[in-house]
């Protein structure tokens, strides 16, 4: 999967970055390296671009940038006291 087909609310590990030269420097610069767990905050009304969470800040990326990150979808742990 990529990054940008994560649902808003969502948590992936990043799995590889693509892109090719500045571009792909300019992605792990921003934190998106490999290892990595990002969430989608929100997306803009038309949905591009959206917001990440990622290391403790927020972070905005195209779709076409994201589209270059291939993630693994966290599993959500279960909490048995939700919804009381």
């Amino acid at each position: 999967m990529t990054l940008d087909k994560l649902p808003v609310g969502h948590s992936a590990c990043i799995r590889a970055v693509g892109g090719e030269g500045a571009l792909h420097d300019r992605l792990l610069e921003m934190g998106l390296i490999p290892g990595t767990v990002v969430q989608v905050s929100k997306l803009a009304p038309l949905g591009d671009p959206m917001e990440l969470f990622i290391q403790g800040y927020s972070l905005t990326v195209r779709k076409a940038e994201a589209a270059m990150i291939s993630v693994l979808e966290e599993e959500e742990e279960h909490d048995p006291g939700a919804g009381r």
